[in-house]
């Protein structure tokens, strides 16, 4: 039984894919946010935790959204902060691919877009939830400029995003607070965003 469960092509990438691209290698994890163990920070560096990113994005605004997570998560009256990362597919435009001009027959497809869903966990037990989206390339807006609501990345992904949130805390209902209105800036104060 060779363990493969899907119709999907099985292949594996390697760095020659990456190079001479004009891509970073994109950490879906960043290696910032697994620095407990030296194992569990090398596992970050695994090609299956990375994707074709805009160099101008993964070192800019992508980063600056990746400090903002890390600096809510050390905010005392939050307990817990969770976090969704992946890419986006346009397929209403044609899939551009990295890894063509290499010997190993591997082509990565590039992502049109990249999502973040963020969950953060409070004292007093509420949650809050921020989405974002930014095209892979450069993003030049403030953050809150590609806040989004969960639900369209849901659409945009076929990714049920906390869909298992239960309790009484909870009503198992997701909701989307406006960034202005209902604690953006709180939790994620304007002076992080630069």
């Amino acid at each position: 039984m060779s363990g493969r469960t899907s119709g999907f092509p099985e292949f594996r990438a390697d760095l020659s894919d990456y190079s001479n691209s004009g891509y970073d290698r994109g950490h879906l994890v960043a290696s910032a946010d697994m620095d407990d163990t030296h194992v569990q920070n090398s596992e970050t560096f695994l090609l299956s935790n990375m994707s074709p990113q805009a160099s101008k994005l993964n070192r800019g605004k992508w980063r600056t959204l990746e400090t903002a997570i890390r600096k809510l998560n050390q905010l005392e009256d939050v307990v817990e902060t969770y976090v969704i990362t992946g890419p986006v597919f346009d397929y209403n435009s044609p899939l551009e691919t990295i890894g063509q001009h290499d010997d190993n027959g591997v082509e990565i497809p590039i992502p049109s877009h990249f999502f973040k869903c963020v969950l953060a966990e409070q004292l007093n037990g509420r949650l809050k939830m921020w989405a974002f989206e930014m095209p892979n390339a450069r993003a030049d807006g403030e953050l809150e400029t590609y806040q989004v609501k969960t639900s369209y990345i849901e659409r945009r992904t076929g990714i049920m995003v906390w869909n298992n949130l239960t309790g009484e805390k909870s009503s198992g209902k997701k909701y989307h607070q406006s960034a202005l209105a209902n604690g953006l800036k709180h939790h994620f104060p304007a002076t992080y965003f630069r």
